[in-house]
């Protein structure tokens, strides 16, 4: 009888041990912020760099106040850019929240596909919060290194992106018709953002 107690602790104790660890294991497992725009024409998902921490802080406050779901794609230009936010017009910037000091990264390019935030010509190079765009470019464009900040990188939903760039758009380069966005900031696991294809960020 007194064995058999023993073994009914032993037991009760390892279990005890066992969901403890399983439970820090849980709480402790690394995630991942990612930027991601849902259209009607599906969704884009986007690594966010740990390099340009201002531009990034920026975007996921935004992002969490629902900032940009009132507003849209405004100007598209084929081979180009994808450009969303506050219209990029003075009037549009001087409706942008804050100013961004310029976070310029040698190795971070406007490659096809990068995530940068729009501005006037103010001298300092400073970012409007509350503009953002997409690279439709396919081989990137140069010209834009360290005069635009880019704070992240599209890896998955560029069917998504050519679709939009390629819209019929009137004079302005606004879309005929008007693409709406709700954009979001994911917190994702090493799996979670693998299956979506974000495992060339993983370090």
């Amino acid at each position: 009888m007194f064995t058999q107690k023993i073994r009914f602790f032993t037991i009760k104790f390892f279990l005890f041990c066992l969901i403890l660890f399983l439970s820090c294991k849980n709480y402790n497992l690394k995630t991942y912020e990612i930027g991601n725009v849902k259209t009607i024409y599906g969704d884009m998902y986007f690594w966010l760099y740990e390099e340009t921490p201002l531009h990034k802080a920026s975007f996921v406050e935004l992002s969490n106040d629902n900032y940009w779901d009132s507003l849209s794609f405004n100007r598209v230009i084929e081979n180009f850019v994808i450009q969303g936010g506050c219209p990029d017009v003075p009037e549009g910037f001087s409706n942008s929240p804050y100013l961004i000091e310029p976070e310029f990264i040698p190795e971070i390019k406007h490659l096809y596909g990068a995530v940068g935030m729009g501005r006037d010509n103010n001298p300092e190079k400073r970012s409007a919060g509350c503009q953002f765009y997409i690279v439709h470019d396919t081989l990137g464009i140069p010209r834009l290194d360290q005069n635009y900040t880019v704070f992240g990188q599209l890896f998955n939903g560029f069917e998504v992106l050519n679709k939009i760039a390629t819209l019929k758009t009137d004079s302005l380069d606004s879309p005929i018709d008007r693409v709406s966005i709700k954009v979001s900031t994911l917190r994702l696991s090493k799996k979670e953002l693998t299956q979506l294809g974000g495992f060339s960020f993983l370090k």
